[in-house]
């Protein structure tokens, strides 16, 4: 036994040349995670640096710090473009639009992660066939249908089809991260008296914050940044939300890029905001749906 123990001992032993190997490609691993880091990072390094250029500074010195610190391109940028209005409306268009989209997708989640009913794999195939549906092709029949119902230049005709094409990936991320939770926590709180709705909403929604803070911001994200919708389903000035703001800094005739990035780094902190916010419960999202319970 003794001198199995030793041979087992001394095969665990390392060599000074597989340390230094391992050493090696740990190093090369940061390196590389560092370099993906900055190459992630520099583009928004780059829009702010430039949002505090002039137009002559911006082409004549595109990657370089300015020469001069102009921060009346964000004050000039706020005011030109009413993108305080801006920045309200899409706000409001946004955050209805998530709070939708976590309700109604946590509910078809729970629902279709822990109940068996008859023809159920067919209405799970038709809410992921929404992913492959190419969002922007619907334009056309949904402003007719917009306009039918009277819906058009209105806020409900952001707010619907955001939650509606949203939908579709907050289910398919609900539904994975709540089978990783184990039944006996449901049953327990049955034998406690709780009905389904008390099971969900004193079980099952605190313990799925995880993967409601990643369905938060990747459904912001794509609310906050949504130009052709708004674009289309909108003409009232008062109703316009952001990206359109951003994009009176520019015509048929040019661009004011100095305005052009001020409204963009005005319009990309709210994003950098909620992420940071978020972030920890994001990646706890992202890993938790793979793990069972």
């Amino acid at each position: 036994m003794e001198l199995g123990t030793t041979r087992t001992a001394r095969t665990t032993i390392k060599s000074p040349g597989r340390k230094l190997a391992d050493k090696g490609l740990s190093l090369l691993g940061k390196l590389i995670l560092l370099g993906y880091a900055v190459g992630t990072l520099y583009p928004l390094y780059w829009l702010f640096i430039s949002a505090f250029k002039t137009n002559e500074d911006f082409f004549q010195r595109p990657y370089a710090l300015p020469k001069a610190w102009m921060s009346d391109n964000l004050f000039r940028a706020w005011d030109l473009g009413d993108m305080g209005r801006g920045m309200l409306n899409s706000t409001f268009v946004t955050i209805t639009s998530v709070i939708l989209t976590l309700v109604l997708g946590l509910l078809a989640g729970y629902v279709l992660s822990r109940f068996q009913f008859k023809f159920k794999k067919v209405v799970v195939a038709l809410f992921l066939a929404g992913l492959l549906i190419p969002i922007h092709s619907t334009l056309v029949p949904l402003f007719l249908m917009m306009k039918e119902v009277g819906l058009l230049d209105t806020y409900g005709a952001l707010i619907l089809p955001y939650t509606a094409f949203e939908l579709p990936i907050a289910i398919f991320l609900s539904m994975g991260y709540m089978a990783s939770i184990p039944k006996e926590i449901e049953e327990a709180a049955m034998i406690d008296g709780n009905g389904w709705w008390g099971i969900f909403g004193r079980i099952i929604f605190p313990l799925c914050t995880p993967i409601i803070a990643t369905i938060t911001i990747l459904a912001f994200l794509r609310f906050w940044n949504d130009f052709s919708f708004a674009l289309v389903f909108i003409n009232t000035q008062a109703l316009k939300t952001l990206p359109l703001s951003l994009a009176l800094f520019s015509d048929g005739f040019g661009t004011d890029y100095a305005l052009t990035m001020g409204a963009m780094a005005i319009a990309v902190i709210p994003t950098i905001v909620v992420y940071l916010i978020l972030q920890d419960q994001i990646m706890k999202g992202m890993v938790a749906g793979s793990i069972k319970g």
